[in-house]
């Protein structure tokens, strides 16, 4: 998601949309650790993602 998408989303919406995306992180690691992640730059997308979502959620 970019950050226009964020910030266009309310504080609990973003709040939870921020728990989902940790939540798919913790599946990419997982499917990762046990050799099913095919994808290898999920990982760091998902990771941007969380860090986007909250640098948007702290200037609320």
């Amino acid at each position: 998601m970019k950050a226009a998408e964020f910030r266009q989303l309310s504080e609990e919406d973003l709040k939870s949309k921020i728990r989902n995306l940790e939540e798919n992180l913790f599946r990419l690691r997982c499917n990762k650790t046990i050799g099913q992640l095919e994808d290898t730059s999920a990982l760091k997308q998902a990771r941007r993602d969380i860090a986007r979502a909250k640098t948007i959620l702290g200037e609320l």
